[in-house]
């Protein structure tokens, strides 16, 4: 018999239930959030199929079945097998993406150090057109729900732009709330809408059964076998239903993998079925409703409260891959290969619910230039498809990668992922490719542009922080030859905040070299940021032993969690009252600054444009210090050169 006390019982199932709350709202948020790239495929992803080549795709019976069928399984195999059952396992601390799949493979596979920087290089690729593709998505989301009023009204078609425009100015303006208030205030549209378009297909699906044989996969081999190159053609328009998976994976740590696949399989994925399957009986029915299958499957009444709901399901469609961009962005700064961002955590529960200033307003403003150079969601869908499919393509490269080097997976179930899913993304990619010279170059040149930006921060970085050390040297060596040759102490507290214990604040090391005098109290702060909300107080703080630590010089090791306030002076006050080792005032600590101005020189190492770019872009970053809370009237910074 259990020796609970009765009053205690209700515990397990209150916390059980508090569970299931907390399941259900993130999986409505992750709805409101992750979904709305894929789910509003349909507004433009059939219709497109067949206006390719002047409609070289027709709307009869085997060209349809062969189509749908072609959807249908382009969602099973990518979205449900690939990424929701196999890609979204491979996640590092919870968080998702391409470039957190690069850092996975980095953390787990070791030894092989030229597998491992390729694997990086593939990350940074993918993590590019991904950039490439959240500048896209907006622009022709948003366009191709707005153009509904057009099939209703005509004459309003001159509107359709600048309500567009400050539509998606209006996302970005809210995106500073977060993605779990905004996700809470999205999900129950995405609710709706997934609701709305699943009940416009039904109908029609019933009217027509026939259109169910197209789930049978024979029909997308026999539309291929009979017209392989017409079907190639197809593919590349064929993918657009599939744009937003890679979203998924890239908001994972945003809301967490069971959410997301509870969403996908319960909700999203039926729905999405239900209305291409509807919209197939459409085109059987009426060959002419190729033009607009998605708006002409609903009932005229209803056509006008759909475009005003389709339009609130594009702006959340350009949602995903905003949170996408962002999370991206903070692995890229984990990783080295951008520079510092100001990151806002917006969740006190989820890590990966950030807001990234400086990406937001750059998001803004290339969309602003697609609309204005583009202006259609037809134009844009030839620029369309490119960057998605080779994301898709690199992302399963590096989980074989990872599979075979971390997981030690047996050849034969790694050869049936590559032909399943990387022969399917190949052919994608390859259909794309034939939209190059009609648009396909402007995902090419975003790609290109971010890769460049990427490769030389990491580059320049890596040259910068050699030479750093090289300055700064050994601590411990600094701290013997300070026992040996007794320089003149100083009264007071001088506070370090510095990366590592490794070697020696360029601060401090100026201070002794060139002034001749070293503070009688020396307190060298290391921050380190865990993935958990809060670490606390009592075990935050570790002093790290330095030789000679009676002369007055200590290490910290200070922990925070992500949503804790990266607060120096707080930190000395607690462990001035938690350990006897510092026997000082912190109120009275002046804190040291290293400043690091770097000058463009005759070394070695880099193109002396990628000097100059690098050299930009360490001007624009922010600085950590900013969030260390330091008191304007006792912080100094010190200066020091470093030739690039």
């Amino acid at each position: 018999m259990s020796s609970v006390p009765d009053q205690e019982r209700p515990a397990a199932p209150a916390a059980a239930t508090t569970h299931k709350r907390v399941g259900a709202a993130l999986a409505l948020g992750a709805l409101g959030v992750v979904f709305g790239d894929i789910g509003t495929s349909p507004l433009y992803a059939l219709q497109t199929v067949f206006a390719l080549d002047n409609g070289v795709v027709k709307p009869v019976a085997p060209d349809v079945y062969g189509v749908i069928s072609l959807v249908f399984w382009s969602l099973l195999l990518i979205v449900s097998i690939k990424y929701v059952m196999l890609v979204m396992r491979a996640d590092n601390d919870g968080e998702g993406g391409i470039m957190a799949l690069a850092a996975l493979i980095r953390r787990r596979v070791t030894g092989r150090a030229k597998l491992v920087g390729f694997a990086v290089i593939l990350g940074v690729i993918g993590a590019s057109l991904f950039f490439g593709d959240s500048v896209i998505t907006p622009a022709i989301s948003v366009l191709s729900a707005i153009e509904g009023v057009e099939v209703v009204s005509p004459s309003v078609g001159e509107l359709v732009l600048p309500i567009g425009a400050v539509i998606l100015i209006l996302l970005f303006l809210l995106q500073r709330f977060g993605t779990g208030r905004v996700g809470g205030l999205f999900g129950p549209v995405m609710v709706l809408w997934f609701a709305s378009i699943a009940l416009t297909g039904l109908p029609k699906v019933i009217t027509n059964p026939g259109i169910l044989r197209s789930l049978s996969p024979t029909y997308a081999f026999g539309f291929v076998a009979d017209h392989p190159f017409i079907a190639f053609i197809a593919m590349g328009a064929v993918v657009l239903a599939i744009t937003g998976a890679e979203a998924l994976y890239a908001d994972m740590g945003h809301f967490g993998r069971a959410p997301i696949s509870r969403a996908w399989f319960f909700v999203v994925f039926p729905a999405l079925t239900l209305n291409y399957l509807g919209q197939g009986a459409l085109i059987l029915d009426n060959p002419s409703a190729v033009s607009n299958p998605f708006y002409l499957l609903v009932p005229g009444w209803a056509q006008i409260p759909m475009v005003v709901l389709a339009t609130a399901a594009t702006v959340i469609a350009s949602q995903a891959v905003i949170s996408g961009a962002f999370s991206v962005s903070q692995q890229g700064v984990r990783l080295g290969f951008m520079p510092y961002l100001t990151i806002r955590h917006t969740s006190h529960e989820e890590a990966g619910q950030i807001y990234v200033p400086a990406v937001n307003w750059l998001l803004l403003g290339g969309v602003m230039i697609l609309l204005v150079t583009f202006r259609s969601s037809a134009s844009l869908a030839t620029a369309y498809g490119l960057a998605v499919t080779g994301t898709l393509l690199l992302t399963t490269s590096l989980f074989l990668v990872l599979a075979r080097a971390a997981w030690h997976w047996a050849w034969w179930r790694l050869a049936l992922v590559a032909v399943v899913f990387g022969g399917l993304e190949l052919i994608f990619l390859a259909g794309n490719l034939t939209k190059v010279v009609h648009g396909g170059w402007l995902p090419l040149l975003l790609g290109a542009l971010v890769v460049t930006v990427m490769l030389t921060w990491q580059r320049g970085r890596r040259l910068i922080t050699q030479r750093r050390n090289d300055l700064e040297g050994p601590l411990d060596d600094f701290v013997a030859h300070l026992h040996a040759k007794k320089p003149v102490r100083v009264p007071g507290v001088a506070v370090f905040p510095h990366p590592t214990k490794d070697t020696v604040p360029l601060a401090l090391r100026a201070n002794a070299e060139f002034n001749g005098v070293v503070h009688q109290h020396v307190v060298i702060v290391s921050a380190v940021i865990q993935n958990v909300p809060h670490v606390p107080r009592a075990d935050r703080i570790d002093v790290d032993s330095l030789e000679y630590s009676d002369d007055g010089i200590v290490h910290l090791s200070v922990r925070f969690g992500f949503q804790d306030d990266q607060n120096i002076p707080a930190v000395l006050r607690d462990a001035f009252m938690l350990t006897s080792e510092l026997d000082f005032d912190p109120d009275t600590a002046f804190y040291y600054l290293s400043r690091i101005t770097i000058v463009h020189g005759r070394t070695g190492g880099m193109p002396a444009w990628q000097k100059r770019l690098f050299m930009g872009l360490s001007n624009n970053a922010a600085t950590p210090a900013a969030s260390f809370g330091l008191p304007v009237e006792r912080t100094v910074v010190m200066g020091t050169r470093i030739e690039l």
